[in-house]
């Protein structure tokens, strides 16, 4: 994997080539980031959702090419952006066939986070990227395929920083969320995307949706 720095540095040349100048700023948890997935048919719900296929194709929107999918490259996850629902709709079959793999097991052990990455603009610059689609007021932000990996990699390494300090969820969290938070619980990631289609402003930061589907251990 290259470094932070060789990443960083990759970023700020796609910024100076005209990619939007998005940086990550934080990560945070929400009060209820976990959702139970307690059967095969809420799982593909669940992925036809984050991945816009199916029934949930309608949400799929301007942004939506933004987005960073989980894929699954020969037997190692790889991360991607894609172009058309064909893109998404091959996802979702490779994540089936994963998860017949890695086994999730549907009596509380399968559960959807999601968490809150937050990315900031320098002053000014908000409002050249808020455009109007389907009669909602949103966001369009350009940027490159190295520019958005560089992002999704800094919200994936706060995420696994965030695990160390049992402190950053709250109060309020039950002992098996503490468990995935700290991911001392967690067996397997059986899908991670990172939605910038949904991206929402608020206290000086636009805020997407990091949301990670993991299988538990079965001891706990």
């Amino acid at each position: 994997m290259e470094s932070m720095r060789d990443i960083d540095r990759a970023m700020e040349r796609e910024i100076a080539k005209g990619s939007c100048p998005l940086r990550f700023v934080k990560i945070e948890f929400g009060d209820s980031p976990y959702q139970e997935i307690a059967s095969k048919e809420k799982l593909l719900e669940v992925l036809s959702y984050l991945l816009r296929t199916g029934d949930y194709g309608r949400f799929a929107g301007k942004g939506t090419g933004n987005n960073v999918y989980m894929d699954i490259k020969g037997r190692k996850p790889a991360f991607q952006r894609t172009r058309s629902f064909l893109d998404r709709n091959s996802i979702f079959s490779a994540i089936r066939r994963y998860g017949k793999k890695i086994k999730p097991d549907f009596d509380g052990h399968t559960y959807l986070e999601t968490v809150r990455c937050c990315f900031g603009l320098p002053e000014g610059e908000l409002e050249k990227y808020r455009v109007t689609y389907d009669g909602q007021e949103t966001f369009a932000f350009p940027m490159s395929d190295k520019h958005i990996l560089g992002l999704y990699t800094h919200c994936i390494l706060a995420r696994r920083a965030a695990s160390a300090d049992m402190d950053i969820p709250g109060a309020g969290f039950s002992e098996k969320e503490q468990g995935i938070a700290s991911l001392e619980d967690v067996r397997d990631v059986l899908f991670q995307c990172l939605l910038f289609d949904t991206i929402k402003c608020g206290e000086g930061v636009l805020c997407a949706d990091l949301c990670t589907i993991y299988c538990l251990k079965e001891d706990r």
